[in-house]
């Protein structure tokens, strides 16, 4: 939390609109006055103009870098505020909440709780402060309703909540101030447009709520601007107030330049483990950024056999119980570790000053998630952040020099907030009617001026209230999806007292693939399992399901033995073994960006970049120019080559996984009506390849087979379509809509359904609607949900345009030195057509003597 260092630092800071917020000089009550004067300290000129500007009523976005007090200026309006309006008096009515603080991170309230608490224990200010996220005990939460704090520390799903309350009138009549911290982390995902609705029912509730974002890293801060205030309809949005604090000590980022052989392919990034290590001994307090959960516990797993001086080293996932979160949480807290293996859990504004150290294990995939991870490094403004970035293959070394840049460049690449998701609108609507009694054109109107959705008609928000009042025209027959009525005076309330329940059981928009608690037993004399013993935390059902009975995995930084699934628990024990499997998660791989992308084909495309480089990058890449071509920056570079029997086509995009796994879905449909026979494809960040019976080179110089046809923009219309009909993508979508949007619900009073039962619920349903309306409400979110998320479909687009007329074949004897990482990978997506028993099994020294010639 940014509370310290505040003495003179050479910072600026920018007003926008530059209009001062307030005639009068800002004058801090005495006790905030005695406490910064007794510490040294001096209020910042950002703090002081957020305050200002509160006080005249205005609702602002800070921007400031790290370390720079952003959590005190964002509470300051609050705690001078409560001050003025002092203690309750013995017998007067219990006040509401004053203040809401919303954070994506649980970890990060409960930091916020205790360093907030300090500064008002010491200036004796009497405010209750109180946490509430999903692991706050249910008693507590029940007395919050009735009993609330001052200050309310919470997360976007427990706003929902507490709205969807019958009393959320009486708890927020007096809300003054909404707090949201690490605001770009906030909005930009479904889980940012349900809190937007929220918002916008707090304004209905509170009508004088001051709002105030607070952010390090921004793309583009008009949407953030706009995001807090209520929309009106005009066509320019409304907007908060903008300041603006430049400055700040740049960080020190260095690429590993390991002594070890930079693999080819890869994300283990098990190479560098020595040199890692190497790091932790040399500094005070280490956090190693990893990407995904499974190369978490791998990489835990590798620390620890390299753990010769049995340093205290940690690991803190999503998946791990909380319990163990928060004993990590707490160690760090204390400077008890050297170091702690994490996931984006730990990504976010905690302030743990004697970190001085971040190694990123994989490259960043964006320049703003970079900046993020770095800054929990000294999160001091006037101190530099000190970071080592460590690639997993080659391609990634160039990735890291393209985020090492940027970062120097102050560039930011967080993604736009986009419109708002109508599955989150149907599970909003059924909020506000387990409220009260709504009448549509009021919650219509309130809706509109949430800025995701402002331009929502008001014929899509009739036909989104006619789907939770019946299920759409296919399903009103089925009572189960009747959620509202009408009543005679034209309100719509809950249908009945379940209903709401239920839905306060299945609220938010994050939904986890299904998974089963990890139970750690003890093996009995016989050989089985005994029952008791703590669970662990979660691992994918889908990972579980391959499993039999002695089957070993890594988890909680642990090697467990399999022993078999009872109910919804699966349960281990303790084992030891040199090659455990790693769970796997989906959806855990952060997208590369646009920006990066970009950046990365402009350093390939241009040798003078190549001398920042490794010199085992460096070499590879000449390599590359001499036994094949470089492709220029705006070019789209298409290598064939034969290899056995089979035929290779290795197209160089750059555009990250998603939108090349869409193009190889695509391309090899495609190529199987030109006859060339594909046998499956691969893709990876970088590139994409497709093997084939038929001789594409051969097909390429008859004109047989035409590049310029192969990538024309037009396979973004039928062919998408007939594929996205065909695919299992569209069912699996569905499934996460219709959980958002409450038409199938996972925990009922008393059971909960397994994951398994949740997908044939889906898809059934899936297919009525398919075969019957397929014009449904849900299934048009689902096919707008698959073409923004899983296809990159305007990413894919965007490429195709760009590369019309700059498309180039260079016909090969044998691999490139490009193409191996990629041939690396191959074989893993099977493609349906005349060939699809064919299989890839070479060796990968093979494919490097064949491509060093």
């Amino acid at each position: 939390m940014d509370f310290a260092g505040h003495t003179a630092t050479s910072v600026s800071v920018k007003h926008e609109p530059a209009a001062p917020a307030h005639d009068q000089p800002i004058v801090l009550p005495e006790p905030f006055l005695a406490w910064f004067a007794s510490r040294g300290w001096q209020p910042r000129a950002h703090q002081l103009e957020l305050l200002a500007k509160a006080e005249a009523g205005l609702s602002s976005l800070l921007i400031a870098p790290t370390g720079a007090g952003k959590t005190l200026a964002g509470f300051l309006p609050a705690l001078t505020d409560l001050a003025r309006r002092g203690p309750r008096k013995p017998g007067e009515a219990k006040q509401g909440v004053h203040t809401l603080y919303v954070s994506p991170l649980k970890a990060l309230t409960t930091d916020i709780e205790r360093n907030l608490a300090r500064p008002v224990e010491e200036m004796d200010l009497g405010l209750r402060i109180e946490t509430r996220t999903g692991d706050t005990p249910q008693t507590k939460r029940q007395r919050q309703r009735t009993d609330p704090p001052d200050i309310l520390l919470t997360t976007p799903e427990q706003v929902a909540l507490l709205l969807a309350s019958p009393n959320a009138e009486r708890l927020f009549a007096g809300l003054t101030y909404v707090v949201f911290d690490e605001l770009h982390s906030l909005v930009t995902s479904k889980r940012g447009h349900l809190l937007s609705l929220g918002l916008a029912r707090l304004r209905t509730l509170a009508p004088r709520l001051q709002t105030i974002g607070l952010s390090a890293t921004v793309a583009q801060p008009e949407e953030l601007e706009a995001w807090l205030v209520g929309q009106t309809g005009e066509i320019e949005p409304d907007r908060a107030e903008r300041i603006t604090v430049e400055g700040g000590a740049k960080p020190e980022i260095e690429i590993l330049d390991s002594a070890e052989r930079v693999p080819w392919s890869g994300h283990s990034s098990s190479y560098a483990i020595g040199d890692i290590y190497a790091a932790i001994k040399a500094h005070d307090t280490t956090i190693v950024f990893v990407n995904t959960r499974s190369q978490a516990e791998r990489i835990f797993q590798e620390l620890w056999n390299a753990n010769e001086d049995t340093l205290a080293i940690a690991l803190h996932h999503g998946s791990l119980d909380v319990t163990q979160r928060r004993r990590v949480e707490a160690a760090m807290t204390r400077n008890e570790l050297r170091a702690v293996v994490a996931t984006s859990t730990l990504d976010l504004g905690i302030d743990w000053g004697d970190v001085d150290l971040v190694i990123h294990v994989g490259a960043p995939k964006g320049a703003s998630r970079l900046a993020q991870r770095i800054g929990r490094a000294n999160h001091r403004m006037d101190e530099p952040s000190r970071a080592i970035l460590v690639p997993a293959n080659r391609f990634e070394v160039m990735e890291c020099r393209a985020a090492l840049d940027a970062n120097y460049l102050g560039a930011q690449d967080t993604p736009p907030i986009g419109d708002g998701a109508l599955d989150v609108l149907a599970q909003h609507v059924l909020g506000m009617a387990c409220a009260a009694p709504f009448e549509a054109g009021d919650l219509y109107r309130e809706i509109i001026s949430a800025s995701p959705y402002r331009t929502l008609t008001r014929a899509t928000f009739d036909r989104i209230v006619e789907f939770v009042a019946t299920g759409g025209y296919a399903l009103k027959v089925y009572e189960q999806y009747a959620k509202i009525r009408q009543r005679k005076d034209g309100l719509w309330r809950v249908s009945n007292p379940q209903t709401a329940q239920q839905y306060r059981m299945n609220v938010g928009t994050i939904v986890e693939a299904p998974a089963l608690n990890v139970r750690l037993t003890r093996r009995g004399n016989k050989g089985t399992a005994v029952r008791g013993g703590p669970v662990l935390g979660q691992v994918e059902e889908f990972f579980l399901e391959s499993m039999v009975q002695g089957d070993t995995f890594m988890f909680a930084g642990r090697v467990l033995r399999f022993e078999g699934i009872r109910e919804n628990e699966c349960i281990v024990t303790k084992t030891t073994t040199n090659d455990p499997k790693v769970p796997s998660y989906a959806g855990g791989k952060f997208p590369l960006t646009t920006f990066l992308a970009a950046k990365v084909r402009s350093m390939l495309a241009d040798p003078a970049h190549w001398s920042a480089l490794p010199p085992q990058v460096s070499d590879w890449l000449t390599l590359q120019k001499e036994r094949s071509v470089i492709p220029k920056d705006d070019e789209l570079l298409v290598e064939t080559f034969p290899r056995g029997n089979r035929h290779y086509m290795v197209i160089y995009a750059f555009e990250g996984r998603l939108a090349h796994q869409t193009l190889g879905m695509l391309i090899t449909r495609r190529l199987e009506r030109a006859r060339a026979r594909p046998l499956g494809f691969v893709a990876t960040d970088y590139a994409m390849a497709v093997w084939t019976i038929g001789d594409t080179t051969k097909m390429l110089a008859d004109g047989s087979l035409s590049l310029a046809e192969l990538f024309d923009e037009d396979m973004l219309g039928d062919d998408l379509d007939a594929w996205m009909a065909e695919s299992w993508l569209l069912k699996r979508t569905f499934r996460n809509c219709a959980v958002i949007a409450g038409l199938i619900q996972r925990r009922h009073p008393g059971r909960e359904k397994t994951g398994r039962q949740v997908t044939i619920s889906t898809d059934l349903v899936y297919d009525v609607l398919r075969s019957h309306e397929p014009d449904h409400i849900l299934l048009q979110a689902t096919r707008a949900d698959a073409a923004s998320g899983l296809l990159d479909v305007r990413r894919l687009a965007d490429m195709l345009a760009r590369v019309q007329g700059h498309l180039r074949h260079q016909p090969l004897k044998r691999i490139s030195p490009l193409a191996v990482p990629v041939m690396l990978e191959a074989g893993k997506e099977a493609v349906v057509g005349e060939a699809q028993e064919s299989i890839l099994e070479e060796a990968e020294a093979d494919l490097l003597a064949e491509a060093l010639g």
